[in-house]
């Protein structure tokens, strides 16, 4: 029993110094000082990786504090903000106005040109006017040839006869004679004596007007373009009126040809009335001083009959600011006896005044210009000779005959 009461007093002392033990620990660490901070130690980033094994370390950049970086919206200070060069765009410079070649003599300077493709006409003529003999086959056979040229029947046969009656008479054998005849006729059959000068002329409160008709594919705008160089050329002032607002591009193809020479260009809406623009052309000529407007009209075919209307309305609206001086007809040379269709049903439309024939240096036939001056009893007034700006020539009978026949 005692050895037991032993134990207990025992194994209470051990737990009594325990847990003594414990309490005065708890007690050192409250009464110990706090630990002094620890200050982070910064890490710079790794620079960027560079190309090439010697790259340079990453320079210093200047950093901006928090205050300094304006929050989104906030309206910044002008004094802190340094303004940037705003670069100015170049104005566009005005397109550089051409000087036109001078129109007198053109036809004279385009001679070779135009010889290229009529000589077969004159060269045929001569080769069978130098025959030994010539018989009834040998006039056929000239016959032919003027009528395949689109000389026509008609005129065909009267040079024919004047031709077989003067040989017979004046017995012309020789080159130089049979070459020399020859000019005669064909130009008495071109008829050097009409009026073939263009009346572009101002009046005295109204400039000149000029109506230039004819179907599609003729060149219809380009000779109006080209006929706007012609005048500037002579010393004339132009305004454009571009009525030809059924084909798309017509109005900007005139005014890049009116741009050229300085010519002011009229248009109005694509589809619009074509009347009310060449009216609108004809009173800005008139305010402006002007002394021709030309009118480009729609390339209207000859077989719509509504087209043709318009294009007498057209003309009978111009006529309330003062008469027309001018209609010219274009026609291509190359469309031969077609040609002279078209000619019959705008001459029935409106009074035609001049003929004005393109495409004359291709593979036209000089002939036309007897036939289609026959046709309507109207001169050829101009004559366009290629694709350059300034190979429209008035027409001059004695250098045409010239070119067809060969020098």
């Amino acid at each position: 029993m005692e050895i037991v009461i032993l134990v207990v007093v025992i194994a209470l002392v051990v737990i009594l110094g325990a847990g003594g033990l414990v309490i005065g620990s708890r007690r050192k660490k409250q009464q110990l000082p706090p630990a002094p901070p620890r200050t982070p130690t910064i890490t710079k980033p790794p620079a960027e990786p560079h190309i090439g094994d010697e790259a340079e370390t990453p320079r210093e950049e200047t950093r901006r504090t928090i205050e300094e970086v304006p929050l989104p919206g906030a309206t910044i200070a002008p004094e802190t903000v340094e303004p940037e060069a705003v670069e100015e765009a170049p104005a566009e410079a005005p397109p550089a106005i051409e000087l036109p070649e001078p129109a007198a003599g053109r036809l004279i300077r385009l001679r070779s040109r135009l010889s290229r493709s009529q000589n077969s006409l004159g060269k045929g003529l001569l080769t069978l006017l130098s025959r030994e003999r010539l018989d009834d086959e040998t006039w056929e056979e000239i016959e032919d040839t003027l009528i395949t040229a689109d000389v026509g029947v008609t005129p065909t046969q009267e040079l024919v006869e004047r031709l077989r009656t003067r040989v017979r008479v004046q017995g012309a054998r020789t080159p130089e004679e049979l070459r020399a005849l020859l000019r005669e006729e064909l130009l008495t059959l071109i008829d050097p004596t009409l009026d073939r000068t263009l009346r572009t002329e101002s009046h005295e409160e109204s400039p000149a007007v000029v109506l230039v008709v004819g179907v599609n594919g003729t060149g219809k705008t380009t000779t109006t373009g080209k006929l706007a160089r012609v005048l500037v050329a002579d010393g004339r002032s132009v305004v454009l009126g571009a009525a030809d607002t059924f084909r798309a591009a017509a109005a900007d193809q005139l005014q890049t040809w009116g741009d050229r020479v300085g010519a002011r260009t009229v248009r109005g809406p694509e589809g619009g009335d074509p009347a009310s623009i060449a009216f609108d052309a004809v009173k800005e000529g008139i305010a402006a001083g002007a002394d021709t407007v030309l009118i480009d009209t729609a390339g209207r075919l000859h077989t719509k009959t509504g087209l043709m209307d318009e294009l007498g309305k057209v003309k009978r609206v111009v006529e309330k600011h003062g008469p027309v001086d001018e209609v010219l007809l274009v026609l291509d040379a190359t469309t031969g006896q077609n040609g002279l269709i078209q000619a019959r049903v705008f001459a029935e439309v409106v009074n035609i005044t001049g003929i004005v024939l393109t495409k004359l240096d291709g593979t036209a036939k000089g002939g036309i210009v007897v036939a289609v001056q026959r046709e309507l009893g109207v001169p050829v007034k101009l004559v366009g000779l290629g694709e350059g700006a300034d190979d429209l020539a008035p027409f001059e009978p004695e250098a045409f005959v010239d070119a067809l026949i060969g020098e």
